[in-house]
């Protein structure tokens, strides 16, 4: 008997070694991510600015207000001039807020926000952990503190900003056709209803629609799904923003007479044009300028322009197979031509980050099955001279060097933010007065927005979002590249 259990104990052995070397990975991989986020909370106090939800604050006076019985759009928050300038349906959204005390608004928002941004990556990286063979939690538990850290992030939980829950509402849309590409109309007959729809995706485009309705700008995805015909999910977001816009009519008319009637249109309700948080085109133009106003006719033409530009390249990147970088590009798109785009706005240069990181690491790759196959077909020893079509050692290291420091470098730039220690203000300042280095730090934010609008490589192939009559063509450009 005894024999018996120690034999069965020494079968049990490699079992309780791999266990306790699971535990031991684990514990690791959690002491990484606990160190990770404590870098980005130092980094957030060392390169962000004094965090009191500001923004929140004029958000819940203004419900508070609105729930008092006054009028919504007359609230001006105590100490300043700015309102509330949302669409009355965001101020439908805001409501419940009322019920609860500033602080704890704007801690829920916060915590809304992380679990959001959470989710988000980990359908953005779930693609590209499954090909590296990483850890999707430990992936995703990295990438959010990184992610918070950078200025959108910590901009948007400082002030008490909705950008990350916007943000979230875009990019469930992108999934949402990615799973409709995927499934079409083939389910398990086990699947529930509810799971059917859900992963069907027929629902996208709803993101985008209730997005538009509670700020105007994400209107140009439902441009951009027009343009590449897809129909359906253009009608859907259509039809959710009309819906939602004239169910706002329905319940408060005053309030949503007053909006589109005279607030849509007074732009100073949120600031002049030439702030340094501005990283608009408009902002840029402003300050170059040195003016608290935008030069109109200037600002419309090169909006026209990168407009075309973004649009056409988010098409291309679609056609090509790379959902992602398409929404992405329409994003930045979007802070680029926008008058106002504040520094929280920028959102989109956290898909951008992830995939400049990607297009990387796939050329990296590729090259290194490139090497190895020449490597077979060429190999040493052959006949002589042959060896020097045989690509050199360092080929495969230096593919991808470029997107790799474009992706750290553009991280680094929205870590340290270099706007704030050259911020000026008209017209007790120039925007020169720290000579023409200030003044592109000022402006470095809009440099960038606007360089990945026209430069941002996409992935031939990565995350196609149609279905598979048209992966050859996906397949071809992948072989062109």
């Amino acid at each position: 008997m005894p024999a018996t259990v120690g034999r069965r104990m020494d079968r049990l052995a490699p079992v309780r070694r791999m266990t306790r070397g699971l535990d031991r990975r684990t514990a690791v991989r959690a002491g990484v991510i606990a160190t990770v986020a404590y870098a980005a909370w130092l980094a957030v106090g060392a390169f962000g600015r004094p965090y009191n939800f500001f923004d929140m604050k004029i958000y819940h006076g203004a419900v508070v207000w609105w729930a008092s019985g006054h009028d919504l759009y007359e609230f001006i928050a105590p100490s300043t001039t700015l309102g509330f300038t949302y669409p009355p349906f965001g101020g439908l959204v805001m409501l419940p807020m009322a019920l609860v005390p500033v602080a704890a608004a704007g801690w829920l928002n916060a915590l809304a926000s992380i679990a959001a941004l959470a989710l988000v990556l980990a359908a953005l990286l779930r693609p590209i952990v499954d090909r590296l063979g990483w850890p999707l939690w430990f992936t995703v538990g990295i990438a959010t503190p990184m992610a918070v850290a950078i200025e959108p992030g910590r901009e948007t939980l400082g002030y008490g900003q909705v950008n990350l829950l916007l943000f979230a509402l875009i990019m469930a849309d992108m999934v949402g056709l990615r799973w409709r590409a995927r499934r079409g109309t083939r389910f398990d007959p086990a699947d529930s209803p509810l799971r059917r729809f859900v992963f069907s995706g027929v629902w996208a485009g709803a993101g985008i629609g209730l997005a538009t309705a509670v700020k105007l700008t994400p209107a140009l995805f439902i441009a951009y799904l027009m343009i590449t015909r897809q129909w359906r999910a253009a009608a859907t977001a259509i039809g959710t923003t009309v819906g939602v816009t004239l169910a706002g009519f329905a319940l408060v008319g005053t309030e949503s007479r007053t909006y589109f009637g005279g607030v849509l249109w007074q732009t100073e309700r949120v600031g002049a044009a030439d702030m340094t948080p501005n990283q608009s085109l408009a902002g840029l133009l402003a300050r170059l300028y040195d003016s608290i106003e935008t030069p109109g006719l200037l600002w419309l033409s090169f909006s026209v322009l990168v407009l075309a530009l973004g649009l056409s390249r988010a098409a291309t990147a679609r056609a090509d197979g790379d959902e992602l970088t398409a929404f992405t590009l329409v994003g930045l798109t979007a802070n680029v031509i926008s008058p106002i785009s504040w520094s929280h706005h920028l959102v989109w240069v956290i898909p951008a980050i992830i995939v400049l990181a990607d297009a990387a690491v796939r050329r990296r790759e590729a090259s290194r099955g490139l090497a190895q196959r020449a490597g077979q077909v060429f190999p040493y020893g052959g006949v002589p001279g042959v060896n020097a079509l045989r690509p050199p050692i360092w080929y495969p290291t230096l593919t991808g060097l470029r997107h790799g420091v474009a992706a750290v470098g553009l991280y680094l730039l929205f870590l340290v933010s270099p706007i704030w220690p050259y911020e000026h203000q008209l017209p007790e300042v120039s925007h020169y007065q720290d000579g023409l280095f200030g003044a592109l730090m000022e402006n470095s934010l809009a440099v960038a927005l606007i360089v990945l609008v026209a430069a941002l490589p996409w992935r031939p192939g990565a995350e196609p979002a149609f279905y598979a009559d048209r992966l050859g063509r996906t397949a071809s450009a992948y072989a062109r590249r």
